[in-house]
C-alpha cells in the first residue's frame, strides 16, 4: 500500500489515537479500540497486529503499513511519527494501532510527545500486553502466592538493534518473574547474563511463541538450556522469555484441551453474516479470522422489487433463497411504510435454516424449507406444492440458480425471477495468502459458491490445492473442487454441522497423531 504524502492542511485539525491491539488475539482488543477502529479514517499499523484485528476497521479507511513486511524494511519511527501528523492535518481521525500496550516497550511514548509537539490532539488507549497475556494463553501466571510475587518486563534489545544495558544482578537477585520483550536473537546473552550474576542455572524458564494464536507453542527448561532449546526447535519472533519459577507451572493449560486448539480458520461470509459462525468456532478453540470475500450490495435500481410490491397481490408464493434476500426485502417494506399485512395471502419458502432464521427475526415462518437445503432441493419441493397458473415471486442475487426458476415454469408456475442484490467480491492486501496457507493447520471455511469465488480471485496466483476447505454443501462443494482445494463437506447444510465437521476433523487429525507415535503395532 502506498504512503501519503500530500501535506495540506485541513481547516479542521484532525486526532490521533494510539491504540494498544492486545498481543494477537482479535477477542483481546478493548471495547474503546475496537469502536475506534469502526470509526477511523486512518489505521496505521505494524506487523504485530494481527490480521483479525485489522478487519474490524472500516472498508472505506485508508490502511497504512509501516511494520516489516516481505519486500521491505520497517518504516523509521520518525517517518511514522510525520505521518501521524500529516494525516492528522488533514482532518482524519487516526488510529495508530499498536501490539500489545502502546507505552510498553511500543514507542507510544515517542509518537505522543511527537503529536503534542505539533500540537496535534491525541488520546492514549491502553492494551493487553504480551508480557500479561501470552503467558496466561499458555498456562503461565506471572504472579502466584506460592511462587512470585513480582513481575519485572525487560526489553532484550534497544531500539537500535544492539543489546541493552540490563542490570542482570538485580533482577538475578530480585526474585519474582522476569519478562523479557523482543530478545529470540539475544536469548544466549541474556541468559549468559543471569548465570553470569548468580542465577541458578536450574531456574525454570520458558520461551513462549506466537502467543494467543493458533500456533502458539510453549519451550520449557531451565536458565542453564533455555537458549538452545530455543535454537533447536527453531523459535521465531514474535516470542517471548519468561524466568522464575512460575515457569515449570503445570495446573493451567486451558488453551489446548478445546476441540479445535491450534486450528485457524478463515470465514469467507459476508461481513454482517459472519458473527455466528465466528463465535461457534472460537467457542470450539478455533483461531477465526473473519476474511469476507463478498458483499452484498442491494441493486441500485430498486424499481424492480418496487413494482413487485405493489403488485404482491397477485403473487401466491414468495420465494428466499438467502437471509440476504429477506433483509432487503424488509428493508423495501419498511421504506416505502408497507405494513407486513400485505402479505398475509402469500406462502412462504425459504432455501434453509439460515434463511428461515432471518425471517423468524421478522416474526414470520415459513411454510416449506427443503430436507435438503440448496437450490435444486427446493425447486423439487416446491414444484410439488405449487398449481399451474400461480405466481411466485424470487427476490434474490442477480446471478442465482436457474434449476429452481426451471422447476417451477415445468411445473406451470409463473415466475418472476427478481435481482435484488448484487453479490460484489471483497479483497484486502494486507492479508498475504500463501502464507496463511503455509500450515497445514489453517483452513478455510465456505458457505456458499459465491464466497468461493471471491476467495479464489482475491488469494491472486496462490497454489489453491493448498487450502484445506469445509464447505456447507455440495454446489459450494462443487465450486471448491473446481478450484483445485481439498474439499469436505458438512453432513447438513447448516452452520452448526459445519462447526462439527471442523471438529471431527481436528480430532480424526490427535487420532491419527498419537497412533504415528505409538510404538509399532500399537494404535
Amino acid at each position: 500500500m502506498s504512503l501519503e504524502t500530500d501535506t495540506q492542511k485541513s481547516d479542521k485539525t484532525g486526532k490521533v489515537y494510539l491504540v494498544g491491539a492486545g498481543p494477537s488475539d482479535v477477542e483481546l482488543i478493548t471495547v474503546k479500540g475496537k469502536r475506534l477502529l469502526e470509526e477511523a479514517e486512518v489505521i496505521v499499523y505494524d506487523r504485530l497486529v494481527g490480521n483479525g484485528i485489522l478487519m474490524w476497521g472500516s472498508r472505506h479507511a485508508r490502511y497504512i503499513d509501516v511494520g516489516k513486511r516481505s519486500g521491505h524494511h520497517p518504516i523509521p519511527q520518525e517517518e511514522i511519527n510525520q505521518i501521524l501528523v500529516r494525516e492528522a492535518r488533514k482532518g482524519q481521525k487516526v488510529v495508530r494501532l499498536k501490539g500489545g500496550d502502546p507505552l510498553v516497550f511500543g514507542r507510544g511514548g515517542e509518537e505522543a510527545a511527537a503529536l503534542k509537539k505539533a500540537g496535534i490532539p491525541f488520546e492514549i488507549v491502553p492494551g493487553i500486553t504480551s508480557a500479561i497475556g501470552v503467558p496466561s494463553y499458555l498456562g503461565i501466571p506471572v504472579t502466584h502466592r506460592d511462587m512470585a510475587s513480582s513481575v519485572h518486563i525487560v526489553t532484550a534489545h534497544k531500539k537500535d538493534g544492539s543489546l541493552p544495558d540490563i542490570h542482570y544482578r538485580s533482577l538475578a537477585e530480585g526474585g519474582g518473574t522476569i519478562v523479557f520483550l523482543m530478545g529470540v536473537s539475544t536469548i544466549g546473552n541474556v541468559m549468559a547474563g543471569l548465570l553470569e550474576e548468580g542465577m541458578s542455572p536450574d531456574m525454570p524458564a520458558a520461551v513462549l511463541e506466537r502467543g494467543t494464536t493458533s500456533a502458539q507453542r510453549k519451550i520449557v527448561g531451565t536458565v542453564g538450556d533455555i537458549a538452545k532449546k530455543a535454537v533447536r526447535e527453531q523459535v521465531q519472533s514474535p516470542a517471548i522469555i519468561l524466568v522464575g519459577h512460575v515457569a515449570a507451572f503445570q495446573d493451567m493449560d486451558w488453551y489446548g484441551n478445546r476441540p479445535l486448539a491450534g486450528k485457524k480458520i478463515l470465514v469467507t461470509r459476508p461481513r454482517e453474516r459472519s458473527l455466528r459462525l465466528a463465535a461457534l468456532l472460537r467457542e470450539e478453540g478455533a483461531e477465526v479470522l473473519e476474511l469476507p470475500t463478498i458483499r452484498i450490495a442491494p441493486v441500485e435500481d430498486g424499481e424492480g422489487l418496487s413494482r413487485a410490491l405493489d403488485g404482491i397481490g397477485a403473487f401466491s408464493w414468495i420465494v428466499f433463497t438467502s437471509p440476504s434476500g429477506v433483509r432487503i426485502f424488509r428493508e423495501e417494506l419498511r421504506k416505502r411504510r408497507q405494513d407486513v399485512r400485505s402479505l398475509a395471502h402469500l406462502k412462504i419458502a425459504v432455501i434453509g435454516e439460515g434463511t428461515a432464521g432471518e425471517l423468524e427475526n421478522w416474526g414470520l415462518y415459513p411454510d416449506l424449507v427443503p430436507e435438503q437445503y440448496d437450490g435444486d432441493h427446493l425447486g423439487e419441493a416446491l414444484a410439488g406444492c405449487v398449481k399451474a397458473g400461480e405466481k411466485v415471486l424470487i427476490p434474490r442475487a442477480r446471478i442465482g440458480n436457474q434449476t429452481l426458476v426451471r422447476r417451477l415454469e415445468e411445473a406451470g408456475a409463473q415466475v418472476t425471477d427478481l435481482p435484488v442484490y448484487d453479490t460484489e467480491y471483497e479483497s484486502f492486501p494486507w492479508v498475504e495468502y500463501d502464507r496463511e496457507f503455509a500450515s497445514k493447520n489453517c483452513w478455510a471455511m465456505f458457505t456458499s459458491a459465491s464466497t468461493v469465488r471471491g476467495f479464489v480471485k482475491s488469494a491472486g496466483d496462490m497454489d489453491l490445492s493448498k487450502v484445506t476447505a469445509l464447505c456447507i454443501g455440495e454446489m459450494t462443494a462443487g465450486e471448491a473442487e473446481r478450484a483445485g482445494m481439498q474439499t469436505f463437506t458438512a453432513a447438513r447444510a447448516t452452520l452448526r454441522d459445519l462447526v462439527d465437521l471442523a471438529v471431527k476433523m481436528a480430532a480424526k487429525e490427535r487420532e491419527d497423531g498419537e497412533g504415528q507415535r505409538q510404538p509399532d503395532g500399537e494404535k
